[in-house]
């Protein structure tokens, strides 16, 4: 798993890891028993600092993501189900399909969908 953040990004560092976490989990590229890099680790290879990290790891902690243990670091806990997930991609499908069709560009296609999460 490649791990980025975007610091001109509206959404806090700590929320967009919390969120490769969950699309790592959804796509399969984790699974429950696997670690996540130690958070010293993650902090020095993104250049954030490692308390920015840990909220992150305690944010998915308290979604019942991962598990915190001490000398064992953060430990997948959680599967989300492929179902809910192939939902979502084949909405996704739909959705691009009928922007395409409409002659919207990608840029406005990804701007609707910021609106609709914002409301």
């Amino acid at each position: 798993m490649i791990w980025t953040v975007d610091p001109t990004a509206p959404e806090p560092l700590y929320a967009q890891l919390a969120a490769q976490v969950h699309l790592a989990l959804a796509r399969g590229e984790l699974a429950p028993g696997e670690r996540l890099p130690s958070a010293r680790q993650l902090a020095q290879s993104l250049d954030l600092n490692i308390h920015t990290v840990l909220h992150a790891f305690q944010l998915l902690r308290d979604e019942g993501v991962v598990e915190l243990r001490r000398g064992r670091g953060a430990v997948i806990t959680a599967h989300q189900g492929s179902a809910p997930t192939s939902a979502v991609h084949q909405a996704l499908r739909h959705y691009l399909e009928a922007g395409r069709a409409a002659g919207l560009p990608p840029e406005a296609l990804i701007t609707l969908v910021k609106e609709a999460l914002r409301s």
